[in-house]
């Protein structure tokens, strides 16, 4: 029955070369890896390993329940205050990933009386959040401050968030934080920013909201993902002490899963306290994105991403193979993932990145996608 069913789906995605197929990698492979999100790139760094097989020693290998029976551990609230203190806000709730951080807060300020002003161009995580939150949700145009405004000032619900990205995952740029938040203010509405790929990269590490000048405030909530430049596993969502003690009440997604195991709010915390030693990461990662950006023919990136425009789906399969046969590892995007529909490479700078391998990986694809396009 099921192969009645969902033969004739994966046969349409095949036909528009949308199908997707799982890629194990190995953990010797001599590549350059410019498809993951390692930012600073601190995944293999002995300081967070350390810490982390310290934790699994000390712990255990899994928080053993959730956050409210006995799976609060002190590494999650050193984790927690750590975070918010080094991000500019009062506190801080740590989720078992950054998905699920985006949907917690949402749904728990969500319901009907809450109206959500969404990007268009936000990751799936804040657009599921949006579904599931009982809200209606009103999706403005990409980076859009006088259509947030519209929307704010003509809504019947007395609460409402504005919900986008500091900088966008796929195209790799920036929100206006800062109208935003005057908008936000002015209409008494919340403003929520997701800094997955602002954390570490922005802001000299801080963060994009943190460098406009709007840590802190009281209308505005950050979330972020722990599994990126901080080379670990999990979400935080960073605000208010009033917003925390509402989260462990009210959100789902906290209170009915595994708390975050703690060998991750082990590295976690190691991540952190690298960046804060060497500032020197987040510069690296903007020259590196520099460099590639300029040798793709594309505007330099906010972030660590940079994103090049391909002709189709097809052939951005086949440039992310070639650069692979090469031994360069990049992310090919495809519809549904990018928010404007054009397939796309996805090349991710990151701050451990030799000059020779730079120089490398550059070469490749500059001839990838000459022969491609």
């Amino acid at each position: 029955m099921l192969n009645d069913w969902l033969a004739p789906k994966a046969a349409a995605l095949e036909s528009r070369g949308l199908n997707r197929r799982l890629r194990a990698r190995s953990a010797d492979e001599d590549v350059i890896d410019l498809a993951g999100n390692d930012y600073l790139g601190l995944s293999r760094d002995s300081r967070l390993i350390e810490a982390a097989a310290e934790a699994v020693c000390r712990w255990g290998t899994g928080a053993t329940a959730s956050r409210l029976v006995t799976g609060t551990t002190t590494l999650h609230e050193e984790l927690e205050s750590a975070l918010a203190a080094y991000a500019g806000h009062e506190a801080g709730l740590v989720f078992s990933s950054g998905y699920l951080a985006n949907l917690g807060v949402v749904t728990a300020l969500g319901g009907p009386g809450t109206l959500l002003v969404s990007d268009e161009h936000v990751h799936a995580s804040l657009i599921d959040a949006g579904r599931l939150a009982r809200s209606r949700v009103e999706i403005v145009p990409h980076n859009d401050v006088e259509a947030v405004t519209k929307v704010l000032a003509e809504r019947n619900e007395p609460q409402a968030v504005v919900v986008t990205e500091s900088v966008f995952s796929v195209l790799s740029d920036a929100a206006p934080l800062a109208e935003l938040a005057a908008t936000a203010r002015a209409n008494d509405a919340v403003l929520l920013v997701d800094e997955a790929h602002g954390v570490g990269v922005t802001g000299g590490g801080r963060g994009s909201v943190h460098a406009a000048g709007l840590a802190g405030l009281e209308h505005v909530i950050v979330t972020m993902t722990l599994s990126k430049a901080l080379a670990a596993q999990g979400g935080v969502v960073l605000g208010p002490e009033v917003l925390r003690s509402h989260l462990i009440n009210r959100s789902r997604p906290f209170i009915y899963d595994t708390a975050l195991n703690p060998a991750a709010c082990a590295a976690a915390l190691a991540a952190l306290r690298v960046l804060i030693a060497e500032p020197e990461r987040p510069v690296a990662i903007h020259s590196a994105a520099a460099r590639l950006a300029a040798v793709c023919g594309v505007p330099a990136a906010t972030g660590a991403v940079v994103s090049v425009p391909m002709p189709g789906p097809r052939e951005t399969v086949r440039a992310a193979e070639l650069c692979r046969d090469n031994g360069v590892l990049v992310g090919s995007f495809r519809p549904p993932s990018v928010p404007d529909g054009i397939s796309r490479l996805r090349l991710t700078a990151h701050a451990g990145l030799s000059d020779a391998d730079l120089t490398r990986a550059c070469t490749v694809i500059s001839r990838v996608i000459s022969e491609v396009s």
